[in-house]
């Protein structure tokens, strides 16, 4: 499988530290693109070994393993075959001349059978001539002619014999049986061991054909098992890790998938793929991210507009009033118009420089941070639309709450989202209430936002994180803020549940982990 290695992001994904091998340093940290571009160049200059040209080079060796055992199988039975032709050549043969002795041995013992006994001398001769080419294969050409010449000489005897009178000479004929009991002999001699050397050599070949057989039953289960192994091992462990690279990805992890072994194959191809899309998600949320942080500040602009004509106002009223009657008051009356002067000075200050805070760009800083702090700020970016909309903002925050691990900007984007959201959904009035406090295992901490607006329909509630989906109308949002705030949250680790209720209020529900402790020090080191 070219494979996948899972490994950690940070929120927003504007930087990422990939994962090294155990025993390696670890690399300084460099931003997403920079480590997708890596990664994407470390899947890609690897050697190509693809699936297909495995999954074809064991099927070419499953081929010529099967060919190789068919052709040698049906070569050896074709070799048996010649073999067992053979034997009955020889059987044949064989029959022929121990039927001629039988008849010999007649002639001499009853004078009787002479013409049968040459009969079947002859059809032995026969079958010599006959089977000439199958014979000479295996004895060669000088044996069958030695056992050819034995047969006409055996004929040759036997035909002697015939017209011989009984009274003949006993010595002659004592002679003439001597030597064809020799031929006779030997030509069955020769027979029996042509038949036995043939016979065993079709015992032979019969033997390695089984040998074959069994060896291409095991080579078979051997590759079964061989590729099971390799499905296993190239299909699907790459396909397990490409699924919980998904998984990862899902849980708002978006580091670059990286490689693991020393060559590229489909699966590469595949996580390479991935990556881009990575690469152009975490592009897009960026764009989402600012568009929407240009929309809060649009919507701020006004409040803050309208909030620093009331500090510009005093100071102008105060410097006037001060130009006026400058030599009609006295030292005490200057200093408290003076000290007004400054107080409404830094109170513009303040609001100019929370915008600021909110708007500026700034790379992603995690750190423990305290979710009361947090909210308290949001507050007061919110004071003034807080205050137009005539809502009543209550706060029940639970003692001795653990810090979370995040972003202090886009948390604060978050919780102002929200804020907002719940200012919208109650036009004549209401209560806001946020309420904080630990989770029921102490690993998260929860954040609600509940107010007694007009509530969510149940078939938007399904819709109400998708991009650029609104209940507001066009004119008054983009439906991106929740897609965002949803985004940046699952970043941290955390989740968004929004419960409501048409026309009883809705409740969106933040839970952010909580952020480790660290270890406290041995004491023999603290003395160190």
């Amino acid at each position: 499988m070219a494979s996948v290695e899972s490994t950690g992001a940070p929120p927003n994904g504007t930087s990422a530290e990939p994962r090294t091998d155990a025993g390696s340093d670890a690399p300084e940290v460099s931003t997403l693109d920079a480590v997708s571009e890596e990664a994407q160049r470390a899947l890609l200059a690897r050697p190509s070994l693809s699936i297909r040209t495995r999954l074809g080079l064991g099927l070419l060796l499953w081929l010529v393993l099967s060919v190789g055992a068919n052709v040698a199988s049906i070569v050896l039975l074709n070799g048996v075959q010649a073999k067992l032709r053979i034997v009955g050549v020889v059987d044949r043969y064989s029959f022929e001349i121990q039927q001629a002795r039988r008849f010999e041995k007649n002639f001499f013992l009853y004078r009787t059978n002479l013409e049968d006994a040459l009969a079947q001398a002859r059809a032995a001769q026969d079958i010599l001539v006959q089977e000439d080419a199958t014979i000479s294969s295996v004895a060669g050409p000088r044996t069958v002619e030695a056992m050819r010449a034995r047969v006409v000489r055996y004929a040759s005897l036997l035909s002697g014999l015939q017209g011989s009178e009984p009274a003949a000479d006993t010595a002659l004929l004592r002679a003439v049986e001597a030597e064809l009991r020799v031929q006779g002999a030997e030509m069955v001699d020769e027979a029996a061991r042509l038949a036995t050397q043939e016979r065993s050599a079709a015992d032979a070949m019969l033997r390695t054909s089984q040998r074959i057989a069994v060896g291409f039953l095991v080579g078979l289960v051997l590759l079964v098992l061989l590729l099971g192994v390799f499905v296993a091992r190239q299909i699907l462990a790459p396909l397990d890790r490409i699924m919980m690279a998904t998984r990862r990805i899902a849980g708002g992890d978006l580091t670059p998938i990286t490689p693991r072994r020393r060559y590229h194959d489909e699966f590469s191809q595949l996580a390479a793929g991935i990556n881009h899309m990575l690469q152009e998600l975490v592009r897009r949320q960026e764009i989402l991210v600012q568009s929407h942080k240009l929309q809060a500040i649009g919507t701020l602009t006004a409040g803050v507009a309208h909030e620093l004509n009331n500090p510009i106002n005093n100071l102008m009223l105060t410097a006037a009033a001060l130009e006026e009657e400058y030599d009609e008051l006295d030292d005490s009356q200057r200093l408290e118009m003076a000290t007004d002067l400054v107080k409404e000075s830094e109170r513009a200050r303040d609001i100019v420089r929370n915008l600021l805070d909110f708007a500026r760009e700034s790379e992603v800083e995690v750190e423990p941070l305290d979710v009361e702090e947090i909210i308290t700020e949001t507050l007061q970016l919110a004071a003034n639309q807080v205050k137009l909309s005539k809502v009543k903002v209550k706060g029940e925050v639970e003692e001795n709450l653990p810090p979370v691990h995040g972003d202090r900007h886009q948390l604060t984007q978050v919780f102002l989202n929200l804020v907002l959201n719940a200012l919208d959904a109650m036009p004549g009035g209401g209560a806001l209430t946020i309420s904080v406090e630990k989770s029921a295992d102490r690993s998260c901490v929860t954040v609600r936002f509940t107010d007694t607006g007009v509530g969510i329909a149940a078939e938007h509630l399904k819709s109400i994180f998708a991009p650029f989906f609104s209940t507001k109308g066009r004119a008054k949002g983009t439906g991106l803020g929740l897609s965002v705030s949803l985004g940046i949250i699952k970043q941290h680790g955390g989740d968004i549940r929004v419960e409501s209720e048409p026309g009883a209020g809705t409740t969106f529900t933040v839970s952010l982990p909580v952020a480790p402790v660290p270890a406290p020090e041995r004491m023999d080191e603290v003395v160190a």
